[in-house]
């Protein structure tokens, strides 16, 4: 494949899947009451192997193909693909910990932990269980890994909330700001940086190297204890001028992306996702005007044309279509049941027994217990290290979709609609 051919085949992706998120998007808010956000996750599960691959195998190949005939390894189309996926949800990510504010949650701290422990403890129990549950019954992970290592994997799948996710809808919605959204984003980055920690323990266990655990977990504390303390002191004098005078610079823009792209590889390094890292620079960031100005340089590319690769390049590494038997469906089912109790109604009673009314701690579990593509990413780390099988991978992806799928609607009927620059997205 020459030069000229990989930049025509990277120009035809590019514009089907813009097109196809903006159609389907179109659809799922006109009629379904859906987000932007969840019908990218949706337009790249029907962009790949599990429908357009299914009803035109030879069209989905010629759009999205897996290898270069002849050879092993990703195609180069599909790698450049995932690599403008990742810089999206980095920028995005960061973003998000640019908008997060520290302050609407100091004062309400033990209900954060509270909702973010619920989030961890019940569905980890109960993955933990069903994990013993079907591990004779069913061929859900791989022959070599222990029982106690599945039970810890999957209960770490359940675990996973879709911080990425969950952050674009509070955005959407306009209320990532208030101090509801600020809770529900600081238990949901706990829980999922919990998550990451335990599958770095699996990882570990697998491997016969508890070094990567350590590294994961100790890596990331000190991390983001230094960024946001000396971090953010240093990062303050960064502003000095912009906060005066109101002027960005380029090389000010330079400075921000170099900062940002080395906390998101550290963070990538030691084994806890790129997401984190991101998200901790932009909680660190100074705010005012020179907050305002990065926003309004990095936002509209990021949202309109990077962050929907990221959405649609995990749907197109997954294949819904292994599940077959009532067996399998039965699992589904029970993975399922389990994951919106586990997660959403725990979430929802710890944020009342904290003091949050009913109709706020419903939303909290609401959002808590969308999964989206955070779960995508941790099960092909299962499967690509061993850990998981192809049926298992197949069936936690289908509970990623039903309970995102439940958020938005459920979100709407518990919250109601709420307009960005209202009252109550502002306040």
């Amino acid at each position: 494949m020459t030069d000229l051919d990989l930049m025509l085949r990277f120009m035809l992706q590019v514009m089907i899947v813009l097109a196809a998120c903006k159609a389907v998007g179109w659809i799922g808010s006109k009629y379904l009451g859906q987000t932007q956000v969840v019908m990218e996750m949706v337009t790249g599960v029907l962009l790949g192997p599990s429908v357009l691959g299914r009803s035109m195998p030879e069209l989905q190949g010629y759009l999205f193909p897996r290898k270069l005939e002849g050879l092993t390894g990703s195609h180069p189309s599909m790698s450049i693909l995932y690599i403008i996926a990742q810089i999206g949800l980095v920028l995005y990510m960061f973003l998000i910990g640019l908008e997060f504010d520290i302050k609407l949650i100091s004062n309400r701290i033990g209900g954060a932990v509270s909702v973010s422990l619920a989030g961890i403890i019940a569905p980890f129990a109960l993955g933990f269980g069903i994990a013993y549950l079907y591990r004779d019954r069913t061929d859900l992970f791989a022959p070599a890994i222990t029982d106690t290592n599945a039970a810890i994997y999957l209960g770490a799948a359940m675990c996973i909330t879709a911080f990425p996710m969950l952050a674009r809808i509070l955005y959407e919605r306009g209320i990532a700001r208030t101090s509801m959204g600020t809770l529900a984003l600081g238990a949901g980055a706990t829980d999922d940086a919990a998550a990451w920690c335990l599958l770095a323990m699996v990882l570990a266990f697998s491997k016969g190297n508890m070094s990567i655990a350590w590294l994961a977990i100790g890596g990331g504390i000190l991390f983001g204890v230094l960024m946001l303390t000396l971090g953010k002191k240093l990062l303050s004098r960064l502003a000095v001028s912009t906060n005066e005078t109101g002027k960005f610079s380029q090389g000010q823009m330079t400075t921000v992306i170099l900062i940002l792209m080395a906390g998101a590889w550290f963070t990538d390094a030691i084994g806890i996702y790129a997401v984190f890292g991101a998200f901790l620079v932009g909680c660190a960031m100074p705010r005012g005007r020179y907050a305002e100005a990065i926003r309004e340089r990095i936002e509209p590319m990021t949202v309109s044309f990077l962050l929907p690769f990221f959405f649609v390049y995990s749907g197109l590494n997954t294949n819904i279509n292994l599940i077959s038997g009532t067996e399998l469906w039965t699992v589904t089912i029970v993975i399922c049941l389990a994951a919106i109790f586990g997660k959403g109604v725990a979430c929802a009673l710890a944020a009342r027994a904290s003091g949050e009314p009913w109709r706020e701690s419903w939303t909290i579990g609401t959002l808590m217990n969308a999964r989206g593509l955070m779960e995508l990413i941790i099960l092909n780390i299962g499967l690509q290290q061993g850990v998981i099988t192809p049926t298992l991978f197949a069936i936690m992806v289908v509970m990623a979709i039903v309970t995102t799928l439940m958020a938005s609607p459920l979100f709407l009927l518990i919250y109601g609609k709420v307009e960005p620059g209202t009252a109550a997205a502002t306040a």
